[in-house]
């Protein structure tokens, strides 16, 4: 009885599940891929060592620094793209819907195409923008082009629509949620004060929608950075990130490789993420 009177007995014994499922399915298998990521690999076995020739070769390597490149231009680029999308279509959502029954049943029409594959939402776009796809056919009978246009499919344009396309939503709707939140009356307030459309939005909106764009932010960030499916389909196998450099390791049975490049990629967007919290606190979002 004394155990249970106890408050942080009880405490620690409420947290300790959930303690327990992160320690086994998060904190263990990254200490095991950090263990990996030092041995090292022949043609035929892996060898229990403590080296740091994988690393020396990722760092060494001047294919490591185009893939981060690569990466890094994909998240930046898919960021931008999502963020000017999502920021409109919240927006719009919170303040020119006026009824909440309407903002649900509109926020609900947004999330009908996430209810499908990944997969089959991007691959969606080969037949769309193929040679002889119905964008290139399209504007061939308008006469707009007298040739397909090649680009459109199997570069990193086509790569880059497919993660707007798949990851526009995990903008939206933290942004549409912060929105939400914001009180009527400051809108009110600062159009009464002589603050025009313009004004409001870049003094007001804005600054108070900066967690939900900062959480919106570190999702499709961190979603870019560890997708390698899309870049592999939609770019035709032309260009890589690292997600697809572990999977070509994983492929070759290399992985003491591909751990060593897992933890890299992870302490990278650690600390981009570290950098992101720095400029808001999201604690009061969550």
């Amino acid at each position: 009885m004394k155990l249970r009177n106890n408050p942080a007995i009880s405490s620690l014994l409420m947290v300790s599940p959930l303690a327990a499922i992160l320690l086994i399915f998060l904190v263990l298998p990254i200490v095991l891929i950090v263990i990996v990521s030092f041995w090292r690999a022949t043609e035929f076995s892996i060898v229990p060592a403590f080296e740091f020739d994988n690393y020396e070769f990722l760092f060494g390597s001047s294919v490591t620094y185009t893939v981060f490149f690569n990466t890094f231009k994909y998240a930046l680029i898919t960021w931008a793209c999502t963020l000017l999308i999502g920021f409109t279509v919240a927006y719009y959502l919170a303040f020119h819907i006026r009824t909440l029954t309407w903002q649900i049943a509109l926020f609900l029409l947004c999330t009908i195409p996430f209810w499908t594959s990944n997969i089959i939402r991007m691959i969606s776009w080969i037949p769309f923008l193929g040679r002889k796809g119905i964008a290139n056919s399209t504007l061939m009978s308008w006469g707009a082009i007298d040739v397909p246009i090649e680009w459109l499919l199997f570069s990193d344009f086509a790569v880059i629509l497919a993660f707007v396309h798949l990851y526009t939503l995990f903008m939206v709707v933290p942004i549409f949620n912060t929105m939400m939140r914001i009180d009527k009356s400051l809108i009110e307030a600062a159009r009464d004060a002589g603050a025009n459309g313009a004004q409001i939005l870049w003094n007001v909106i804005i600054p108070l929608t900066k967690p939900g764009i900062m959480i919106g932010t570190i999702f499709v960030v961190t979603l870019v950075m560890g997708d390698f499916i899309t870049v592999r389909f939609m770019s035709g196998s032309q260009s890589a990130n690292v997600g697809r450099l572990i999977s070509n390791d994983i492929a070759l049975l290399q992985y003491p490789s591909a751990s060593a490049t897992a933890i890299v990629l992870l302490l990278t967007v650690l600390i981009t993420i570290g950098t992101l919290l720095r400029f808001v606190d999201i604690r009061k979002e969550l």
